[in-house]
């Protein structure tokens, strides 16, 4: 393809449009699409965490500041509010970066203070490092977040007791579940549109899945992180729809200000690592802006509200081995 605002399977800027700053309308005959910024610095990353501690962070030159107003300026260009899932490490050290986002209209959620795969701490660990990062959240915004999206979306059999604690924790939706097989991450029994958990005590959480479609008797991922930035284009742009008007399952993309910024340091890992982390690093603007010139995106709590809030949602009973057997409830509370 050219370069007429749609992305080939490159990384080619398109031709900046006349309409670069209207809002599209949103997809006929399907859900809203959301989209959503996981914000961690490069060092932060699961596919580094071999060779990088946490102890040696502040080591580490700082990036995301500069990549995330780059994020917003991307953003604004399309007039488009996002969800940043924030790490509260990053707004203990930018409070000034943090209240621009929250001033721009975007919605704060938290992604842990640490970064730690959920099922690699203890539920103590993972109330403190949950409280520690809404803190710094608040102090820095004035906002409490009400959404979580948990590191390396490592919610999953193995730690499904964080549910009741984001719920204690007066979080409304977590958006964390992948429902594929992956070697770091996924759920592959849960349900890949939006449902509500239910724990033992009570508790309920509304959970909004991360992107996939089923084809070819699988189910498969994509609009997101190394799917969108390593993937063809034309295919993640052919998920989108097919997910959003034949499966009428909301989509919510992602991705992380690290992955706009091709001049990072690159840092000496595994070949695996390598090509998940830096692949395509001075593409992905591109295909972003790409994005949001075709389609509408809202944030995930305005998706919730705008059309989750509608529709029959299927609850499940949280279980630290399978799901169980869902009820369908008419509307989320």
């Amino acid at each position: 393809m050219g370069t007429s605002g749609r992305l080939g399977e490159g990384g080619a800027t398109p031709t900046e449009s006349p309409n670069a700053g209207k809002r599209p309308s949103p997809l006929r005959d399907g859900p809203p699409l959301a989209i959503s910024i996981d914000l961690e610095d490069y060092f932060h990353v699961e596919a580094l965490s071999g060779i990088v501690s946490r102890d040696a962070w502040p080591s580490y030159a700082s990036r995301f500041e500069e990549n995330t107003k780059r994020a917003l300026d991307l953003l604004a260009r399309y007039d488009t509010r996002a969800t940043f899932f924030i790490l509260g490490w990053a707004a203990e050290r930018a409070p000034r970066l943090m209240r621009e986002i929250a001033d721009a209209g975007h919605e704060i959620g938290c992604h842990s203070y640490w970064h730690r795969r959920i099922w690699t701490i203890t539920l103590e660990e993972f109330r403190e490092d949950t409280r520690r990062a809404v803190n710094a959240l608040e102090d820095a915004t004035g906002e409490k977040p009400r959404g979580y999206r948990a590191p390396t979306f490592s919610i999953d059999h193995r730690s499904l007791w964080a549910i009741e604690i984001l719920a204690e924790e007066g979080f409304r939706y977590d958006s964390s579940v992948f429902p594929v097989q992956h070697d770091l991450y996924g759920m592959p029994s849960a349900p890949r549109a939006p449902f509500r958990w239910r724990s033992e005590s009570g508790l309920t959480l509304l959970e909004v899945p991360m992107p996939t479609f089923r084809a070819m008797g699988r189910v498969w991922a994509f609009g997101g992180g190394g799917y969108l930035r390593i993937l063809p284009f034309s295919f993640n742009r052919w998920a989108i729809r097919r997910a959003s008007k034949q499966e009428n399952i909301p989509v919510v993309v992602y991705f992380h200000p690290w992955e706009i910024d091709p001049g990072q340091p690159h840092l000496p890992v595994g070949l695996r690592s390598r090509l998940r982390h830096y692949t395509n690093l001075a593409g992905m603007e591109a295909r972003l802006a790409s994005l949001l010139q075709e389609n509408r995106f809202v944030t995930v709590r305005e998706l919730i509200d705008g059309w989750v809030a509608k529709a029959p949602i299927p609850e499940h009973q949280v279980s630290n081995h399978l799901l169980a057997q869902e009820v369908c409830l008419c509307h989320v509370p």
